[in-house]
């Protein structure tokens, strides 16, 4: 049965901040919201909403604007970081992976030399993660489907080490190809670690597709190898009501839960504007295996500012 829309007071299309693959950064009690396009955006680059409850957010206006930092086109799925005292953006645009810098949350991200990462191919989806003193930069290839890779980065952030290149996932799965498609999609990716496992979290489906859903693998390295969960997907539109739940990203909000923050159609009929929800998650015990995400349906909201 799917969860009824109006269940948890979710907030209507008109007041979502409407951001696609959406990101949430916690700093000094702000949660400071980012994600592909919304309503205000029209110029290319990103905006920003900011919320100390995480209920209700409030615009903040751009952080990184196109001709400031590498793109023209095509700015999505934001991440920002903070790294050795300053602020940081990763993010796509014109399908290659750029980092732009700032002293704070609100921006202006911008870059000095406005180049991406890595030119070898297209590149979307960046996602940061250091380890053991090692930067890495989970991303998608878009080489005969959407694939996951990982590469380690330079100290300064300027490119990828090409000797320590390697595809994590690609889409295999019957639930990550309900539609049958010769252009297979797994994307997405998040990245996080609990009691000494590395956590893959990854959308799959074409982002059009209603059964786009969330699923995740785990590995004892942050290369791999990694192995799918078999319960996946983990958060589908069984769990939300709502078509098209996916490429998100993790939380830890300030009282230590664990948030995921994603992105569903605008309804039954209409892909976009997509709106911007979270779901509380957490690990549970597993009999013989590492301990799995699980979501709290309970939990699904729609954002609303």
């Amino acid at each position: 049965m799917l969860v009824s829309h109006a269940l948890y007071g979710q907030a209507t299309g008109s007041n979502n901040p409407l951001l696609a693959d959406p990101t949430v950064f916690y700093h000094k009690g702000v949660y400071y919201l980012y994600g592909t396009g919304g309503e205000n955006n029209r110029e290319g680059g990103f905006i920003v909403f900011t919320s100390t409850d995480k209920k209700s957010w409030q615009y903040g206006g751009f952080v990184l604007k196109k001709g400031e930092s590498y793109g023209s086109k095509g700015f999505w799925a934001p991440q920002v970081f903070e790294y050795k005292g300053k602020f940081y953006m990763a993010y796509t645009a014109n399908e290659h992976i750029a980092i732009s810098e700032a002293d704070g949350p609100l921006g202006p991200f911008t870059q000095k030399e406005l180049k991406p990462v890595d030119t070898a191919t297209r590149m979307i989806d960046p996602f940061i993660f250091f380890d053991s003193g090692k930067i890495y930069l989970y991303h998608v290839r878009l080489q005969e489907g959407n694939r996951i890779f990982v590469a380690e980065l330079n100290d300064d952030l300027s490119a990828i080490q090409y000797e320590t290149l390697k595809e994590c996932i690609n889409a295999s799965q019957p639930w990550e190809d309900t539609q049958n498609v010769a252009w297979k999609v797994a994307e997405g990716p998040t990245v996080l670690k609990h009691k000494g496992v590395y956590y893959l979290v990854y959308s799959a489906n074409d982002f059009r597709n209603p059964d786009y859903a969330i699923g995740y693998a785990t590995a004892s390295s942050p290369v791999g190898p990694w192995k799918k969960y078999t319960g996946n997907p983990v958060l589908s539109r069984k769990d939300t009501g709502m078509n098209g739940p996916g490429h998100g990203d993790v939380l830890i909000d300030r009282d230590g839960k664990m948030i995921y923050v994603f992105h569903v159609h605008n309804s039954d009929t209409d892909v976009s504007p997509r709106k911007t929800a979270i779901i509380n998650i957490q690990f549970k015990k597993a009999s013989g295996a590492p301990d799995k995400i699980v979501a709290l349906r309970s939990t699904f909201r729609l954002l609303k500012k």
